[in-house]
């Protein structure tokens, strides 16, 4: 699989750069005055730290960084020179290269799941960058993020290949399987038991072989507590060792992980390997 990605232009920061935020940048943001910065922000109408004041970690600060040339000031700094929103758009290129793969190594018309879709820019990327024909189910929260995503599934002649629905992924069922599931960006807003759940209802309609593209977030980027003072974010930190075995309750396995260049994410790929009717607990572990 390592072949797939090897060509993929990342972001990357220079030397210099990873010094300069290590001693001066992330001790600054980690430390001034949360209501000093907050200030700041609203002075200059920063439209990244608006949408994650409405919504933390939500669908329009993310399409806010993918598009990664903002008009305001506060704006290209944070997105343009910060580690998250670098490595957000890293996520992206490394996660729709392997979910196209995916879908190319599928013998049929491939069905993906997308849970905590948003607009599902990384799911149209994939379905257009792949030679193979496919369709995919959309479930997010957020009916907004389907208006601004039906624009870009039209923009990429895609909009009959792809269906919304509006739910919790926490709750959303589907009777109708499934050959490939896409959970990027949720992991790192939900608690462990909340995961192992999701991954219990998607092995029923998971067949073995069948795939799941998922990441882990580390606190490499060096801001987490100016991220949650000023944002509001609270993301949960996991290895992907540590979201594997999560996974592995409900007969996922085969993984293989794809760290981007900055080390906050890692992207993985599994396997449903658990024949449907098995037993979800694993022997030793009753």
């Amino acid at each position: 699989m390592e072949k797939w990605i090897k060509d993929i232009e990342f972001e990357k920061l220079s030397g210099p750069a990873k010094l300069a935020k290590k001693l001066v940048i992330n001790p600054l943001a980690n430390n001034l005055p949360p209501e000093w910065i907050k200030a700041w922000l609203r002075e200059g109408k920063s439209e990244l730290a608006l949408a994650n004041w409405r919504d933390p970690g939500g669908w329009r600060s993310m399409v806010i960084s993918y598009k990664g040339n903002p008009e305001k000031t506060w704006d290209r700094i944070l997105v343009k020179g910060g580690t998250i929103p670098m490595a957000l758009r890293n996520r992206r290129k490394l996660a729709s290269r392997l979910i196209a793969k995916l879908i190319d190594e599928t013998p049929h018309r491939a069905h993906v799941l997308c849970l905590g879709a948003g607009p599902g820019h990384i799911i149209t990327d994939a379905m257009l960058a792949a030679k193979n024909d496919s369709h995919a189910t959309l479930v997010d929260i957020s009916s907004d993020a389907f208006d601004h995503g039906r624009a870009v599934a039209e923009e990429k002649g895609l909009l009959d290949r792809v269906r919304f629905i509006q739910s919790d992924v926490r709750e959303v069922r589907l009777d109708e399987q499934v050959d490939l599931v896409k959970m990027i960006g949720i992991c790192e807003y939900l608690e462990d038991d909340q995961i192992e759940a999701i991954a219990g209802a998607l092995g029923k309609i998971m067949p073995p072989g069948s795939g799941i593209v998922f990441n882990s977030i580390s606190d490499a980027h060096g801001t987490d507590k100016f991220f949650r003072r000023v944002f509001g974010l609270h993301m949960i930190h996991r290895t992907p060792e540590q979201l594997q075995a999560l996974l592995k309750r409900a007969g996922f396995g085969e993984f293989h992980t794809f760290p981007e260049p900055l080390g906050v994410y890692h992207v993985v790929v599994g396997r449903m390997v658990r024949p449907e009717n098995q037993s979800k607990t694993p022997k030793g572990d009753e």
